[in-house]
C-alpha cells in the first residue's frame, strides 16, 4: 500500500503540521511513503522528508503555481498520486490541506474524511475524526478505491523514522489550465506584528480572556509568557472586542495549539475555545468562577482573580 502526504512549506522547511502528517502516515505501517510539494524542494525540506521516512518527494515547480490556487494544487496532488500509485492520500488539517483534498475528491469522485485523529482499519479505511469543532468524535468509513483524509492538527507528535528515507526528488509534469487558476492568492501582506506560527509551535502558552477586563489588562499575561519562554493566546471574545489581534486567538476559528503547558486566565472555556486547546498536555485554569467549563476540564485550577494570581506567580518566579 502506498501513501502520499501533501507537505506544506514554511521558510524552506516542512511545516510543523506537515511533519505531524508524515509521522501519522508512517505510523499506519502501510508501506511506501511519498510526499508531494507544490513549488521547489530546497535541501532542508528534502532533509525533513528523509528524516520522516519518505521514499520519494514529488515536486511541481512551475511558475503558474507560484501563487496558491486550490484547484491547481489539486491537479498536482492528482499527478503525484498517479506517480506514487497511492492508495491513500493524507494532508495536514489546515485550511489549505482541507481545501486541496476537497478539490481532489470532487474532481475524482472520491471519498474524503477531514480532521482525522486516529485510524482503526486501512481496508476498509475506518477513522475517528473530529466534528463539532473538536467537541466530539465521529467514526467514519471511507470506501472509495483511493482514500483521502486530512489529519487534525496535533493528533500526533512529529518524530523521526527509525531509518531515514531516500527522499529522492521526482519532478512532476502538470498541466495547469485557466480554470485551475480562476481562484488564487493575488497578494499577501505581513502583519504589523506577531505571527500565529509562534503560537502554534510554543511549548508554553499563557492565555487571557474576558477576565482581563480590557485591552490594558494583559500586562501580566505577557510578562508571564515571556518569563516562561512562551507565547500569548486569547479567546475569541477578546479579538471580537478588539482588545488583541486575531493571530493570537486560540480556538475553532483561531489557532489550534498543543503546548506542554497552557495557562488559561479569565477564560470561560466555551466549546469553540476548547477545540483549539484540548491537545495541550497540561492545562491550568485561573478563574473566579469554579463552575466555568475551563475550570472543570483543566488538569489544575486556581480559583481567583487573574489580576491577583498572576502578580503573585511572577513574584514567586522572581
Amino acid at each position: 500500500m502506498s501513501v502520499l502526504v501533501l507537505v506544506e512549506v514554511e521558510e524552506g522547511r516542512a511545516s510543523l503540521v506537515s511533519r505531524e502528517a508524515l509521522t501519522f502516515a508512517r505510523g499506519l505501517g502501510a508501506g511506501d511513503l511519498h510526499a508531494v510539494v507544490v513549488g521547489p524542494a530546497p535541501d532542508p525540506l528534502v532533509a525533513d522528508c528523509a528524516e520522516s521516512g519518505v521514499a520519494v518527494v514529488h515536486t511541481a515547480d512551475d511558475p503558474a503555481l507560484s501563487r496558491y490556487a486550490a484547484a491547481a494544487w489539486a491537479a498536482v496532488v492528482e499527478a503525484a498520486g498517479r506517480a506514487a500509485r497511492a492508495d491513500l492520500v493524507v494532508a495536514p488539517g489546515t485550511g489549505r490541506g482541507n481545501e486541496v483534498l476537497a478539490h481532489v475528491a470532487a474532481r475524482r469522485n472520491l471519498r474524503m474524511a477531514a480532521n482525522v485523529v486516529s485510524v482503526e482499519s486501512l481496508t476498509p479505511l475506518v477513522v475517528q475524526r473530529q466534528v463539532v469543532g473538536g467537541a466530539a468524535l465521529e467514526r467514519a468509513t471511507v470506501d472509495s478505491r483511493v482514500r483521502l483524509m486530512s489529519m487534525a492538527g496535533h493528533a500526533v507528535e512529529p518524530s523521526a523514522a527509525a531509518s531515514p528515507g531516500a527522499a529522492t526528488v521526482s519532478p512532476l509534469t502538470v498541466t495547469v489550465g485557466p480554470k485551475d487558476l480562476r481562484a488564487q492568492v493575488v497578494r499577501t501582506e505581513n502583519r504589523e506584528s506577531g505571527d500565529a506560527s509562534g503560537l502554534t509551535s510554543a511549548r508554553v502558552v499563557v492565555g487571557g480572556g474576558r477576565g482581563a477586563g480590557g485591552p490594558d489588562g494583559f500586562g501580566d499575561v505577557e510578562r508571564l509568557a515571556a518569563r516562561l519562554g512562551g507565547a500569548v493566546g486569547v479567546s475569541r471574545v477578546v479579538t471580537s472586542l478588539g482588545w488583541r489581534p486575531h493571530h493570537e486567538q486560540v480556538g475553532q476559528t483561531g489557532s489550534r495549539i498543543a503546548p506542554d503547558l497552557y495557562i488559561a486566565c479569565g477564560i470561560s472555556g466555551a466549546i469553540q475555545h476548547w477545540a483549539g486547546c484540548a491537545s495541550s498536555k497540561t492545562i491550568i485554569a485561573v478563574n473566579t468562577d469554579p463552575d466555568a467549563p475551563m475550570v472543570t476540564k483543566a488538569d489544575y485550577a486556581v480559583i481567583g482573580d487573574m489580576h491577583e494570581v498572576l502578580p503573585a506567580v511572577l513574584d514567586e518566579l522572581g
